[in-house]
């Protein structure tokens, strides 16, 4: 029997609730595939992590992180921690698992949403030709939200704020090469997002990746203005299939995704580094406003598990299996509160993991 193990990171907010939910998963995995144990580590992070011990990332957490297969996260932050100093706030956990636990250079988010699944979208019907299924990579080491210097200061009698976004050469190179690495995979294209009509660091982004194109010639390249992509999204979402893009630029384009396949609580990340170990999320946040409600959809997190077994651990079939169970049981209509389209099917946080792990149990996936 192979086991593996995984840290799990409750966090704030409605982290909790989800996280159970993809913990529910992964032990009716572990009773479908009896060759299978994952030994999970539930740990302390964010606010959670400085109620306890007075820091983000309590050394035992960093610890069992380091020492796990993969790492899974629910949520980090909330109104009660947001009058601490910056390098003080929840959000620095996320910062900290990154760099000292994966070595993140890049932040991986996977969408995807069938024909039959299409009432879920908030886009036409005939915007959706056949079906979404892209993968979003966002630069995580450089660009606007990592450059220095950054910081505000008073100059002639008012203030001033400033940040700086710069990349160097390497830093571009590896986001392509992943990019080009994962397009081979899936439909051999590649979708590179810039500013190059208007930045120097976008011109910049675009000679290299041309350049490390050359090295994949079997992958179809293509260049976009990032204001040009978000509208081929909305219009046209099944030409796309890997898309490379800065920090910022993609953190916007991922909620025009997230709208597309119907919520962001649809959508996990994956931030991942040289080795295939990965800090695995959903993409919303700790959404205080419902927390404690049983009212958050789950989805996100269910996915995230599923990347996780994938990607971290090569566990595909198993993976297929829960995705295969999600498809399955919002085809039915069941939803919680953000995708529902009968009341009649609304169901809870937890009841939709019951009705996920029950189609895995249940052995009713097919063709995986």
């Amino acid at each position: 029997m192979k086991s593996y193990r995984i840290a799990a990171l409750p966090g704030d907010g409605i982290g909790p609730e989800v996280i159970n939910q993809g913990i529910k998963v992964i032990k009716a995995l572990e009773t479908k595939f009896k060759h299978l144990h994952f030994e999970i580590q539930s740990l302390p992070v964010g606010g959670q992590g400085i109620d306890l011990c007075g820091m983000p990332v309590p050394p035992e957490t960093l610890k069992g992180c380091q020492e796990a297969d993969a790492v899974l996260l629910g949520a980090v932050g909330g109104p009660k921690w947001d009058n601490l100093p910056n390098k003080q706030r929840p959000e620095q956990s996320l910062l900290t698992l990154r760099s000292q636990v994966v070595g993140a250079f890049a932040n991986v988010r996977p969408a995807s949403l069938s024909n039959s699944l299409s009432h879920l979208s908030c886009l036409k019907r005939e915007n959706l030709g056949q079906g979404i299924d892209l993968v979003l990579i966002r630069d995580m080491s450089a660009g606007i939200f990592y450059g220095k210097p950054s910081g505000r200061e008073s100059r002639n009698g008012e203030a001033i704020a400033y940040d700086t976004m710069s990349f160097f050469q390497s830093e571009v190179e590896r986001i392509a090469r992943l990019g080009f690495q994962l397009a081979r995979t899936r439909k051999k294209k590649l979708t590179s997002v810039d500013q190059a009509n208007v930045l120097e660091n976008s011109r910049l982004w675009r000679e290299v990746v041309s350049e490390i194109s050359k090295e994949y010639p079997d992958v179809e390249v293509e260049h976009l203005y990032v204001d040009n992509c978000a509208f081929a999204l909305v219009k046209k979402p099944w030409l796309f299939d890997v898309i490379i893009t800065e920090g910022m630029l993609g953190g916007i384009l991922s909620d025009v995704v997230g709208g597309s396949v119907g919520s962001i609580g649809m959508l996990a990340s994956a931030s991942v580094g040289s080795s295939k170990k990965g800090l695995f999320e959903p993409i919303h946040g700790s959404a205080p406003r419902i927390a404690g409600q049983d009212k958050a959809n789950p989805i996100a997190t269910i996915r995230a598990v599923a990347f996780m077994l994938e990607y971290s651990i090569g566990l595909t079939k198993e993976a297929s299996f829960i995705e295969r169970a999600i498809e399955e049981t919002l085809q039915e209509g069941w939803g919680t509160y953000d995708i529902v389209t009968d009341k009649k099917k609304l169901v809870s946080t937890s009841q939709m993991g019951d009705l996920i792990t029950k189609k895995i149990l249940q052995n009713t996936i097919m063709n995986v």
